[in-house]
C-alpha cells in the first residue's frame, strides 16, 4: 500500500535527558535572550533553582505562576507582564497549561493586539504574523507533550469554551524534556497526565490522518507506557519509568501535531469549557468507551478501514501478547482506568441534560475530524453516556 504525502513539524530543537534542565541558560542566551519571563505552574518555588542558573549568566528575569489551566484573561495578564519586563525571550517551565501559557504569550508579545483577535472558533481568528518571542518549553508532567506542538489552549468564560491560538510560529525554539523532573509527581498528576499521553499516542494511530513517521513514534510511545504507567502511578516512579512516561508524552505531542487526534479529544475540549475539569483527566474518562464504540462502528460500516487491523495492533503493545484480538485493547485500558482511579465525567459535573449540547459541541471541535470515521449524533451520546 503507498504512503500519501505528510509533513512533520516539530520544535527546532529537542533535548531529552536526565539532568539536562541545567543546559537552559545556555540555551536561551544562544537565542538572544537577556530579559526572561518565566512562567511556572501554581507553586514558582519550584521554578526557583531554574532562576538563579539564569541569573549566574547574567539573565534577569521576571517570574508569572499560572493557577489553573490558562484563559483569555490570564494570556492578556502575562502578555502585559512580559511587554512591561521588557522580556525578549520566554522560558515556560510546569505541566501542560504553564506551557500553553507561555506560548500564547510569547506569540502575542510579539504580535500584538488581544488573544481574541486570534483565536479559533470564538475569535476573529486572523494569522499570527510575526515569530513568537524565543521560547524555551520544558515539561515537569508527562501527559500534553504540549512542547512540540504549536498550539495553546485557552479557556473563554464567557463563552464557556476552550479554543486555541495557532500558528506554526508558536513550535518552540526549545523543547527540553527532562525526566527527573518527574520525581515528586503526586500519582493523580501521574496518572491524568499519563492517560491523556496514552490517549494521544492512540489516537494519532487510529487516526485518518496517520502517517509512518508518527506511526513510528505512536507504537514505541505506547510500548513504553504500557510497561511503565501503572507501575510508576501504584509505586512510584523510579528512573527507567520517569524516562518511559517523559518519552511518552513526548512522542504523544510530536504524533498529535502531525497526525491529529479523534473523538476522545474532539469531547475533551468542549468538556473542559463547561466544567473545571483537568484535561488530562477527562481523556482518561473518555478513551475505553469512545474505542470501544469506534471499534464498532468500523466493524459495522467500513469493514475494509485500514484502522480496524491497527485496533489489533494497539492490543499487542498494550498487552504484549502477540495473539491479543481487538477488543482487548478496551478490556486493557478500562481495568488501567479502573486501577489509576479515574472518575467518570459526572465527578466534574456532567449530567445527563447537559449530553446533548456535549455531543453538538463536540462535533464542531477540530480532533474530531481526524476520527477514523465519522460517528453519528447516536454514537457520540453513547460514548459520553457511557463515560459518565
Amino acid at each position: 500500500m503507498g504512503v500519501n504525502g505528510f509533513e512533520f513539524a516539530t520544535a527546532t530543537r529537542i533535548v531529552f535527558g536526565a539532568g539536562r534542565l541545567a543546559e537552559v541558560p545556555e540555551a536561551v542566551k544562544s537565542l538572544g535572550g537577556h530579559k526572561v519571563l518565566l512562567v511556572t505552574g501554581r507553586n514558582p518555588n519550584r521554578a526557583e533553582p531554574l532562576r538563579e542558573r539564569l541569573s549566574r549568566l547574567g539573565l534577569s528575569s521576571v517570574t508569572f505562576a499560572v493557577e489553573g489551566e490558562p484563559t483569555v484573561e490570564l494570556a492578556r495578564e502575562g502578555t502585559a507582564t512580559a511587554l512591561a519586563g521588557q522580556c525578549d525571550a520566554v522560558v515556560a517551565l510546569g505541566g501542560g497549561s504553564a506551557l500553553d501559557a507561555g506560548k500564547a504569550i510569547a506569540a502575542l508579545a510579539a504580535n500584538g493586539g488581544d488573544p481574541l483577535d486570534y483565536l479559533e472558533v470564538v475569535g476573529r481568528g486572523q494569522p499570527l504574523s510575526k515569530p513568537s518571542l524565543p521560547l524555551v518549553a520544558i515539561p515537569t508532567t508527562a501527559g500534553t507533550g504540549s512542547e512540540v506542538t504549536r498550539n495553546a489552549v485557552l479557556g473563554v468564560k464567557d463563552a464557556q469554551v476552550k479554543a486555541s491560538l495557532r500558528s506554526p510560529h508558536m513550535l518552540p525554539r526549545l523543547a527540553l524534556v527532562d525526566p527527573d523532573l518527574l520525581e515528586g509527581a503526586p500519582p493523580s498528576v501521574l496518572a491524568s497526565s499519563g492517560l491523556d499521553a496514552l490517549s494521544q499516542l492512540i489516537e494519532p494511530f487510529l487516526s485518518a490522518r496517520a502517517n509512518p513517521l508518527t506511526d513510528a513514534l505512536a507504537r514505541e510511545g505506547m510500548m513504553r507506557s504500557a510497561r511503565s504507567l501503572r507501575r510508576a502511578v501504584l509505586e512510584g516512579p523510579d528512573a527507567a519509568a520517569r524516562e518511559d512516561l517523559a518519552l511518552a508524552s513526548l512522542f504523544g505531542g510530536l504524533c498529535l501535531a502531525n497526525a491529529g487526534l479523534g473523538a476522545v479529544h474532539g469531547f475533551a475540549a468542549p468538556v473542559g469549557g463547561m466544567f473545571e475539569a483537568p484535561h488530562g483527566a477527562v481523556c482518561a474518562a473518555l478513551l475505553p468507551a469512545t474505542l470501544e464504540v469506534n471499534l464498532r462502528a468500523l466493524r459495522a460500516r467500513a469493514p475494509s478501514h485500514p484502522a480496524l487491523p491497527r485496533f489489533q495492533e494497539v492490543a499487542v503493545l498494550l498487552t504484549g501478547r502477540v495473539d491479543a484480538r481487538a477488543e482487548e485493547c478496551i478490556t486493557w485500558v478500562r481495568e488501567l482506568c479502573q486501577a489509576l482511579g479515574v472518575p467518570g465525567l459526572g465527578y466534574h459535573g456532567l449530567t445527563e441534560a447537559d449530553v446533548p449540547r456535549l455531543v453538538t459541541r463536540a462535533k464542531a471541535a477540530s480532533s474530531m475530524k481526524a476520527n477514523p470515521l465519522p460517528l453519528t449524533d447516536e454514537e457520540l451520546t453513547e460514548i459520553v453516556l457511557r463515560s459518565r
